[in-house]
């Protein structure tokens, strides 16, 4: 091995002595003299992209071109030309011929950050790209070959965006020939004051300004939070109270102002998941369907309920119109009142007809209204049936009626066994 480990941090400005950032910076200086690809993998700010110079910069490519590439940052309509290249009139506005990345950074290494953002038809060039070594232009039908060392990063988990059908599982083991993963701030606790100096420090001759200092608290509570935003999110606080704060011994209350939700519980919370796994994105539409049917069988049964509680009505004052009349407008008319089985919740028009002197034993409890079925399949059977008799089984103005095409609505007639 050519540099030493302390030779590779003081060259690209690594700070730490975490032992799962050496092994980390170990891994990529074994994998540097050979052409295999590497997937580098952490949180945002960890520090992933100095990882692809080390990889290049130890290499026998170092004297070629290295670019790095935020794949996250370049529209979906523009990426394959940005990686690629472009004919002249390939599309409107490609005024020229262009070169793309891979081109420029032939026989030296690309670095694809963010690689999980790339669209699946971007994913299927960049897989012809690592197993033959060769892509074609935008517009043009000429393939081109290139030799080129690919380092990917992202910080997505993977394996998951496979499962959601994100990203391609054959994309993704032939980046992750060599996987490196960079550790969290969190992660390296021992790790975060020696940062904090340094930033402090760095600014201070910068602007010639009296370095900070931390109390024994402060460095507590520094150690301690949780760093979401990892080594930058350390970088812009130190640089923020380097600028802001007089007092250059920094305190715990001072710390404490630039540190977002410092005060509050760091205990994991699981959003949307199930005992297993996270649900998967059709799962969850599947949930909210679900959740719509529901509701609607519990509108449908309250309806029915309300409807035996005005038959039952009807019964009671035996057809007498001024008390059924005042039961529903005492329930109807006042919203404070909550409808109950008793009292109708929707308009009942009485027949004033309606044979007074009946007798209550001629109602046998047999002849109470029978609960309507709260099949949804039967209720549609029942909507398809009603429009093709309306329509005298004209198929397409009944589908019209219903809101379906024509060939969902054969369908159907077919499933219910519906006779014509």
């Amino acid at each position: 091995m050519n540099a030493t480990l302390t030779g590779i941090k003081q060259r690209f400005g690594i700070i730490g002595n975490s032992k799962l950032l050496n092994d980390a910076i170990d891994i990529a200086m074994q994998v540097a003299p050979t052409d295999l690809s590497v997937l580098v993998t952490g949180g945002s700010g960890v520090g992933k992209e100095n990882f692809a110079k080390i990889i290049h910069f130890q290499s026998k490519r170092k004297h070629n071109d290295f670019i790095a590439v935020n794949c996250g940052a370049i529209p979906d309509g523009t990426i394959d030309s940005e990686l690629f290249g472009h004919e002249k009139g390939a599309f409107t506005g490609a005024v020229d011929q262009r070169k793309g990345y891979f081109e420029v950074a032939n026989n030296g290494t690309i670095f694809l950050d963010e690689v999980g953002e790339l669209p699946m038809s971007t994913q299927a060039r960049l897989l012809r790209v690592l197993e033959a070594g060769e892509f074609i232009k935008v517009g043009s039908s000429k393939v081109q070959k290139v030799n080129i060392r690919i380092v990917a990063a992202t910080n997505l988990d993977i394996p998951k965006a496979i499962k959601m059908g994100k990203f391609r599982e054959d994309l993704y083991y032939r980046l992750n020939t060599i996987p490196i993963k960079v550790p969290s701030l969190r992660e390296r606790k021992e790790d975060i004051y020696l940062l904090f100096r340094k930033f402090s420090i760095d600014l201070a001759e910068k602007y010639r300004m009296p370095p900070l200092r931390l109390d024994d608290e402060s460095k507590e509570i520094l150690e301690n939070y949780r760093w979401p935003g990892n080594i930058r999110q350390l970088k812009n606080i130190a640089e923020q109270i380097s600028v802001i704060e007089e007092n250059r011994l920094v305190t715990r209350n001072q710390l404490l102002k630039y540190l977002p939700e410092a005060s509050s519980s760091n205990l994991p919370v699981i959003i949307g998941v199930n005992e297993n796994e996270h649900e998967s994105f059709e799962g969850s539409e599947w949930k909210k369907e679900r959740e719509i049917l529901y509701k609607a069988l519990f509108d449908m049964k309250k309806e029915l309920g309300d409807l035996k509680g005005v038959v039952a009505e009807l019964v009671r004052n035996r057809g007498n119109v001024g008390d059924t009349e005042k039961a529903y407008q005492r329930l109807h008319l006042n919203s404070d009142v909550a409808p109950t089985q008793d009292h109708p919740t929707f308009p009942m028009k009485v027949n004033p007809n309606f044979e007074q002197d009946a007798n209550q034993d001629d109602f046998d409890e047999s002849h109470e209204v029978v609960e309507e079925s709260l099949s949804l399949a039967e209720r549609e059977k029942e909507f398809i049936i009603k429009a093709l008799e309306k329509h005298r089984g004209r198929r397409k103005n009944a589908a019209k009626e219903l809101g379906i095409s024509e060939r969902t609505l054969y369908r159907k007639i077919k499933e219910y066994n519906i006779q014509q």
